[in-house]
């Protein structure tokens, strides 16, 4: 058991930019959309983050991450092999399929140091090989003893920060830019998020349809010159 105090600090890190997962070498399809003039200023940078996090972190990631903490806290085995499944066929390019794969090993290599001994013998057990991120997420937070809540909501303002500091790195965006979209993201992060719990109870509201998220990702793959891996 944790308490509140340690739970927040265990949550605080996961959320830190420092976790070493690989995440900042990855712009999930933006780079390929910048190319692609989708995005050109300030205002389409926006609606292509807002759009992304409306349609696949809120449909998507957050509950699968939240079925995921429940499902570890059960414990049900047989849920978390469905959910990377499930995870898995959702990442409808070569390079998303990486990212995603690459950092649930990378974050699980990273617990596998921190995490007592049986923990680590259920990962071994559960032979999830890929691990989709969003559930290794889950199951560390949970493991850890991070509350659901406080866990979906590290991850969900994680992911927007990168994707913020990618858009400062790849195109002319000033720091105050950038953190003027991350204060437009938070009332969509927030709404996902409260949405998020009965999203995760219902399987059937799970849906990952972001097209042109998965067109400038494949672009991507055959893109000239690139800073980042998606």
């Amino acid at each position: 058991m944790t308490t509140p105090t340690e739970a927040l600090l265990h949550t605080l890190w996961l959320a830190s930019p420092a976790l070493p997962v690989g995440g900042f070498s990855y712009s999930e399809g933006l780079e390929a959309a910048l190319e692609a003039g989708d995005i050109h200023h300030e205002a389409s940078a926006a609606q292509w983050l807002h759009s992304q996090a409306q349609l696949s972190l809120a449909r998507c990631d957050l509950p699968a991450l939240l079925a995921s903490h429940a499902a570890w806290c059960m414990p049900s085995d047989d849920a978390l092999r469905d959910i990377n499944q499930w995870l898995q066929a959702t990442r409808e390019s070569a390079e998303l399929r990486l990212q995603t794969n690459q950092m649930g090993r990378s974050l699980l290599a990273w617990a596998t140091h921190l995490l007592p001994a049986h923990n680590i013998a259920r990962w071994h057990a559960l032979a999830l090989d890929p691990p989709a991120y969003p559930l290794a997420y889950g199951c560390v937070a949970a493991a850890r003893g991070c509350p659901a809540h406080h866990a979906a909501t590290a991850y969900a303002f994680a992911w927007a920060e990168n994707l913020v500091q990618a858009l400062v790195k790849g195109m002319p965006l000033g720091q105050s830019q950038g953190q003027r979209l991350l204060q437009g993201l938070l009332p969509v992060l927030q709404q996902a998020l409260a949405q998020a719990p009965a999203r995760a109870a219902q399987r059937q509201r799970w849906q990952s349809f972001s097209p042109m998220l998965a067109i400038r990702s494949a672009q991507h793959e055959h893109q000239y010159a690139r800073l980042f891996r998606s």
